[in-house]
């Protein structure tokens, strides 16, 4: 770690987990865009993928994608015929998202690059170590999103 950071912050968890999580997001963006793709990218067609067709709406809360970013992510992935979008039979004024064959291609070449920036990233740690560290931080982020 950097000498001259002092101390006092070195010890702070929160210091290094806002640390770690900067270098993190540059990893994720540098392979994503390795890869010809964005974070947004991937993680609206994960979304897609574990829930099925979704409005627009409940896609924004299980990608964590803030609704004026979603739409032009989707835009973005529909140029791509990697999702596609209709109206929601239901309800005509909604529409519905759902992951195409392509799209189902392309999550899983970057899973593969997402695996990858995983294990650069976790490279000091042991397979144990880097599951204890990530039940850890999956408790911690759990803990204040029930109380958000």
């Amino acid at each position: 770690m950097d000498p001259t950071i002092p101390d006092r912050l070195k010890n702070l968890p929160s210091w290094l987990l806002t640390q770690t999580g900067h270098h993190a997001h540059r990893l994720v963006t540098e392979g994503l865009s390795e890869a010809g793709a964005r974070a947004y990218h991937y993680r609206l067609l994960a979304a897609l993928e574990e829930a099925g067709p979704s409005s627009q709406a409940t896609l924004g809360r299980l990608s964590s994608i803030h609704l004026s970013d979603l739409v032009s992510t989707i835009n973005e992935l529909a140029e791509s015929d990697l999702v596609r979008r209709e109206p929601d039979p239901a309800d005509r004024r909604r529409n519905v998202i759902t992951i195409t064959p392509a799209g189902r291609r392309r999550l899983k070449a970057l899973d593969k690059q997402i695996a990858r920036i995983q294990d650069n990233l976790l490279a000091p740690l042991s397979g144990d170590e880097r599951a204890q560290l990530t039940g850890l931080l999956a408790r911690v982020l759990h803990h204040h999103g029930q109380h958000a």
